[in-house]
């Protein structure tokens, strides 16, 4: 099987010292949901306060031009963790709740490679990534394949989203709290058992929607998908935080002694936004508002549990999102009306399901105290780099075959390259290319807007391009001007597609 491990001269000497210390450096990906690139202080937030976040950006490395690969959670994070772009792979979009494994053993990932390295890896939080094998996973009994199967020695997961049944939480590869005689059901297709939905009982809500999720209420909220049994186990939305938070100290906790990789990945900011009680009221923007806060404040617990056990030198922290911002997303939150002025998506157009550049050019910081030097950097930086990066950085191999995609760019991740990746690729069901501060986005047949969620998607019946160093709100578009470049930018994506390049 073919393998492949780039090394740059610079990287392999200063991987190979770190590595000859007595203590390898632990690794932290806070991965937040539906985050906007103007959605914290420290990329021009005004309206919400994010010290912990702002705090994390000013000891560390802040990147302007970090991009996910999707528009949406599913994909970003089968690329992510994959090292392939989801699009090459059928069935990686948004998954239902009870989606069979949709990345599974056998292949490369990113815990595997810091697994082969003797890290002790975990995942805590949002899943959404699918379970068990075709079919979906029996919730009643062991759940085989999960994390445990593609390089997590822990998991402590949501399986889908917050809006998703089942609204269960699984710890390896059990469903916690779970009563034997009273079993769990799931279905997306049609009713199952008795349980009151949202569409039949709106007076039972607590938050109504405003379109979608009206069928199983949980917790006084209608969901995505139908749920009976599993009472027992069910979660309350306005402990997630907590419970994730706690989980994710805790495994810093038990594994201090030894290198560790967590991946904590949050359930903020997505909906339903149910902050606890003591974040209420906070941000005075709502609920988006207030959960954009209890995020801040689940950033400051990992971090200063790092600080407590004096891990905070010894360990790397990346901090980004999945995709970019949406504000109505299906509930009744007042996230529109009470915006005040704030704008999600700072200075981009569109935001999550977009082809524009706020659906995939997120929130991404790197810190590593003594390590990586504090400041901003504009280089092209792509989510879907980690595996190989951190496979340099570990000094291990991986399967090309399966992860085709990622390239290492760890220089770039540690501020010693300035440029980084030559191209980026963006999918929001038609497929962008970025490179050198030129835009080129694909006719596609699609509306040209998200009534539901008021999001310009981004799709036109004529080529798109865009130079953002000059218009980064991609409002002047330039490919009927400038046909060379055009040219230029469909030969590379139609290479890139095509696995040319």
């Amino acid at each position: 099987m073919t393998k492949y491990l780039y090394f740059p001269l610079l990287i392999f000497f200063f991987a190979s010292s770190v590595f000859a210390q007595p203590t390898r450096p632990n690794v932290v990906i806070i991965y937040a949901d539906d985050l906007g690139y103007g959605d914290v202080g420290c990329y021009g937030a005004k309206k919400v306060s994010t010290p912990n976040i702002d705090k994390l950006a000013k000891a560390g490395l802040r990147f302007t031009n970090a991009h996910t690969s999707s528009a949406t959670c599913t994909p970003s994070r089968y690329s992510m963790l994959t090292g392939e772009y989801a699009w090459r792979k059928p069935g990686t979009g948004v998954a239902t709740g009870d989606a069979a494994a949709l990345i599974l053993p056998g292949r490369s990932t990113l815990p595997l490679v810091f697994q082969q390295a003797s890290y002790k890896t975990g995942v805590v939080g949002k899943w959404h990534l699918g379970l068990g094998p075709q079919g979906g996973p029996n919730w009643n009994g062991d759940i085989k394949p999960s994390p445990l199967d593609i390089g997590f020695d822990y998991s402590y997961i949501m399986a889908a989203t917050g809006d998703r049944v089942p609204c269960v939480y699984v710890e390896n590869r059990r469903v916690v709290n779970l009563d034997p005689s009273d079993p769990i059901q799931v279905s997306f297709k049609e009713p199952i058992g008795n349980e009151p939905t949202g569409r039949a009982n709106p007076e039972l809500l607590k938050m109504k929607h405003s379109h979608g999720h009206d069928f199983t209420i949980i917790n006084g909220i209608g969901r995505i998908g139908y749920m009976t049994g599993g009472k027992s186990a069910r979660w309350k939305d306005e402990d997630m935080a907590d419970i994730f938070t706690s989980k994710a100290v805790e495994f810093i906790e038990k594994n201090k002694a030894e290198p560790f990789f967590l991946y904590f990945s949050t359930q903020d900011i997505h909906v339903p936004r149910v902050p606890h009680q003591r974040f209420v009221g906070k941000s005075g923007m709502g609920p988006r508002g207030d959960v954009i806060v209890q995020l801040d404040w689940t950033v400051g617990e990992v971090m200063k549990a790092l600080d407590r056990l004096n891990l905070s030198k010894n360990t790397i922290v990346i901090f980004s999102s999945d995709n970019g911002p949406v504000v109505d997303d299906g509930y009744q939150d007042q996230a529109v009306e009470l915006l005040n002025g704030h704008t999600p998506a700072g200075p981009l157009r569109g935001g999550k399901y977009s082809a524009f550049d706020a659906g995939t050019r997120v929130p991404f910081i790197v810190r590593w105290p003594g390590q990586v030097k504090s400041g901003v950097s504009s280089a092209a930086v792509s989510q879907v780099d980690l595996l190989a990066s951190f496979a340099a950085f570990t000094g291990q191999s991986f399967d090309a075959t399966t992860a085709p995609d990622t390239r290492n760019q760890l220089a770039t991740l540690l501020g010693k390259d300035k440029k980084g990746r030559d191209f980026i690729i963006e999918h929001a069901g038609t497929f962008s290319l970025l490179k050198d501060n030129w835009k080129y986005i694909e006719p596609s047949k699609g509306p040209k807007m998200s009534i539901q969620t008021n999001t310009e998607l981004g799709n036109n019946p004529e080529p798109q391009l865009y130079d953002l160093s000059k218009d980064l709100g991609e409002t002047n578009n330039l490919a009927t001007i400038n046909t060379t470049k055009l040219k230029e930018m469909q030969d590379l994506l139609r290479d890139i597609k095509e696995k040319r390049k």
